[in-house]
């Protein structure tokens, strides 16, 4: 034990070492203060105004102007964004600017690019209305004078931009001008003539109908150009229509459906002569707002270029400031001296850079007073902090979300690393799909800087950010993937010849034992003759299955023998006396002796029925083993086996409640501390009602046997749970050999048995959709699920409490776009 003590300290095995300090910041430095911490970002500060509401907050106007600022960023990007522009990748080089600065800066930019917009839109909607009244009157001829050489004639003319000047073009609106009585009044019969969209003119032509009880004529046709909404920049379709009518009854009513449907009317004369001095005047005024619109919108992108420029730094400086005073808002303000309190976490290694940090800052601002840094003590448990880089985050990341390890606890991904891509291999394993698992591993890992500075997508980004952990899990199913001798199901003799040799040409199908040894055993991995005989599936069932048990006891074991270590570091003697030791008696009394049994049948190449062993090992304890009997006083040993494991129970159970209640009393009669008060580990899990570090209270002692009995019995009936569970590598490994199988013999060797390139080719595609979208994404995603919960329940449950809070510090570079 001296030996361990003397080992040097692990980063990733035990959290970091934590204290709690304190901060007296003078007012001049405070700002300062808090944005070199950020840049360094190793101090968690506490919220010491947790009882206040961010309204009632020191800095709460700053945080308000903060937040002002940052809604006037984010309209600058979704102008930037709608008008096509991008943002400049790297931020402007030119100096820091004052916040003040850049807060009239902000404002100013955005009334000009809202009055753009205004003008614009106000431009945008006289041009559509301009556009729709010239596609009505080149409509309207063909309406009203259904002859076809007029209408090509008038076609003609009204494309024609000829300018004129006559006393029409001088009056002062086209579309307020009010139509000259002509035929239609000598004749009774009107017309409303405008533009409706599309996807409404058949409802707007049903609503006509009935209104007017079918005295109307409705002509149609789809408008030539679309129109482009002012609002959304989006293209719509209309269509032009021109409704005949007779009364002023109907007229009104016509009048008030067009408006109901947002239908734009439009006075066209009945004149072909004045048709086309309107024609001309349009097409006019249309070119002269044509060129309007085309400055104005070089000179809403000229702006917005400059913008662009310094968005990104702007942004990031605003999102940097809202965050400092965000952070202020957590210190007390003290106002007699002129100071302000903060408390906050940080690790003993960063000790010296925060000081540093804090020195800087008196010298920067030109303080009269140094900041104070005072070491405080707590009772409170400090926060879990792990030291990890890319290769290490994905796996620390698999255990946190699982619960983030409590202070200073045996940290479970240390293993995780090995064990995880190894049970995941187990039940993966193919050498030929490891080699396309791994060079997708390493297309991810070759384009690392590019991908880690890009936004990507969900499934992208969870894909990006597990490359490592894709890369051991390639690694290790290649590995197994020999081990099973399985390329895409095929065998290869690759480490030599076969032992085995058929018996006669009906070797898979043989009434009798279908192999037989002819030669010495395959070196490595599973000899390629077992694929396709009788015996390959009973051979392999019972390999996996009781190589899948060996596993299981395994990482079992190692997860109670961690919780030796967690209990020796928190100096907790109950808990190695009365939870570790009898937990591995009890488990390897059973289980243990059962891996035992499986590993001297594989030397020995004994036929004993493992099965009837260990279940006659609980029903008839006494009885002669006869033929399944594997070596000598093996049945003494099985009876003193079950005896421990019986007496195991009872000792996990009684116990520690029981010392639990005498330490208690002793505590308060003055005779003894003990160990109740240097353990953690003891404080931690004992119920609240059996800790009472303030005065005498009555010690609640059904409470802790309850708490005891149940942890007991669950380890108990977990033992064999657990081993149980552990057979799903057997399992989803036979399935992924089996699937594999029949997409290779019953697609590709089917399809290659046709002599027709079609159908090769055919076959050839569906097994390359079936191992990539089945085989390569479905098994892995389910290999990878099953071995997570292998992990978080069956291995992480035998010493992981996982109770504690992640260490976050106060930083810039964990500052994201959600924090504006």
């Amino acid at each position: 034990m001296e030996y361990i003590d003397r080992l040097p300290s692990m980063d990733l095995m035990r959290s970091e070492k934590m204290m709690l300090a304190q901060l007296i910041i003078p007012v001049e430095s405070a700002h300062r203060a808090v944005s070199y911490l950020g840049q360094l970002g190793l101090l968690q500060f506490r919220d010491l105004n947790d009882d206040k509401s961010p309204f009632q907050r020191t800095f709460v106007n700053q945080v308000k102007r903060c937040s002002e600022m940052s809604r006037k960023l984010r309209f600058f990007k979704d102008q930037i964004h709608k008008a096509g522009l991008g943002l400049s990748p790297h931020s402007a080089s030119e100096t820091d600017i004052e916040l003040e600065e850049l807060e009239i800066g902000l404002a100013e930019h955005e009334n000009e690019l809202i009055e753009m917009n205004h003008n614009s839109e106000k431009l945008q909607k006289t041009y559509n209305e301009l556009l729709e009244f010239k596609m009505v009157l080149q409509k309207a001829g063909d309406f009203l004078m259904p002859d076809g050489n007029h209408s090509a004639d008038q076609e003609t003319e009204l494309d024609e931009n000829v300018h004129t000047n006559n006393d029409y073009a001088d009056s002062a609106s086209l579309l307020e001008q009010e139509m000259q009585p002509g035929m239609s009044d000598q004749s009774g019969v009107k017309f409303v003539s405008g533009v409706i969209c599309k996807s409404k003119a058949l409802r707007f032509e049903r609503m006509l109908f009935r209104t007017t009880r079918g005295n109307m004529l409705f002509n149609q046709a789809p408008a030539d150009d679309p129109i482009v909404d002012p609002v959304s920049n989006e293209m719509v379709e209309n269509t032009v229509f021109m409704v005949f009518f007779s009364g002023e009854q109907a007229r009104k009513k016509i009048h008030k459906i067009c408006e109901a449907f947002g239908a734009n009317c439009y006075p066209v004369p009945e004149d072909s002569i004045k048709r086309r001095q309107i024609t001309r005047d349009v097409l006019s005024r249309l070119s002269e707002l044509e060129t309007t619109l085309e400055a104005g919108l070089r000179h809403r992108d000229a702006t917005l270029n400059s913008i662009a420029f310094q968005l990104t730094k702007w942004m990031n400086m605003v999102r940097r400031e809202k965050a400092i005073y965000d952070t202020l808002n957590m210190l007390n303000f003290d106002v007699t001296k002129k100071c302000l309190v903060g408390e906050g976490w940080c690790p003993i290694f960063a000790k010296t850079m925060i000081q540093d940090a804090l020195q800087r800052a008196t010298f920067d601002s030109s303080s009269q007073v140094g900041i104070i840094f005072h070491v405080m003590d707590s009772i409170e448990s400090p926060p879990t902090f792990f030291r990890t880089n890319h290769f290490t985050n994905p796996y620390q990341e698999i255990v946190d979300a699982y619960g983030v390890a409590k202070y200073q606890e045996a940290n479970p991904a240390v293993y995780t690393v090995i064990t995880f891509p190894f049970l995941f291999a187990v039940m993966f394993g193919d050498w030929g799909h490891g080699i396309c698992l791994l060079l997708g591993a390493l297309v991810l890992i070759a384009r690392e800087k590019r991908l880690g500075s890009q936004k990507l997508g969900s499934f992208m980004e969870m894909l990006f950010g597990g490359r490592y952990v894709l890369l051991l899990m390639s690694l290790f199913s290649i590995y197994c993937g020999f081990i099973y001798n399985e390329f895409f199901s095929v065998p290869f003799h690759i480490f030599g010849s076969s032992a085995y040799k058929c018996r006669d040409a009906t070797c898979s199908e043989a009434g009798t034992i279908g192999l037989i040894k002819v030669g010495d055993t395959y070196p490595f991995g599973v000899d390629p003759s077992w694929r396709g005989s009788r015996s390959e599936l009973p051979f392999l069932n019972s390999l996996k299955m009781k190589m899948s048990i060996l596993f299981g006891v395994s990482q079992m074991n190692l997860g109670i023998i961690i919780s030796y270590f967690n209990a020796r570091f928190f100096n907790n003697s109950i808990d190695i006396k009365y939870q570790f030791v009898p937990q591995m008696i009890f488990l390897n009394s059973l289980f243990g002796y059962l891996s035992l049994l499986i590993i001297i049948k594989w030397c020995t190449g004994s036929q004993a029925d493992l099965y009837h062993v260990m279940i006659y090992m609980f029903l008839s304890p006494f009885e002669d083993l006869g033929e399944n009997k594997l070596f000598w006083g093996q049945g003494v040993l099985q009876v003193i086996l079950l005896l421990v494991a019986v007496i195991a129970v009872p000792w996990m159970l009684f116990p520690k409640p029981f010392i639990l209640k005498k330490l208690h009393t002793e505590r308060f009669q003055g005779r003894a501390y003990g160990i109740l008060g240097t353990s953690d580990m003891y404080s931690e899990e004992e119920p609240d009602s059996a800790r009472h570090p303030h005065g005498e209270e009555e010690f609640n002692f059904s409470e802790v046997f309850v708490h005891q009995m149940i942890h007991s019995i669950e380890f108990v009936l977990g033992a064999v749970s657990n081993t149980a569970s552990y057979l799903r590598l057997w399992a989803l490994s036979l399935a992924h050999s089996e699937l594999s199988t029949v997409f290779y013999e019953k697609v590709l060797l089917l399809a290659w048995g046709y002599n027709n390139f079609m159908i090769r080719l055919v076959g050839l595609a569906v097994f390359a959709f079936a191992t990539a979208f089945i085989l390569l994404m479905m098994e892995t995603l389910s290999a990878f699920l099953h071995a997570l919960r292998l992990h978080w329940v069956e291995f992480q449950n035998k010493f992981y409490s996982g109770d504690g809070y992640k260490f976050k510090p106060f930083s810039f570079a964990a500052l994201t776009d959600e924090d504006d």
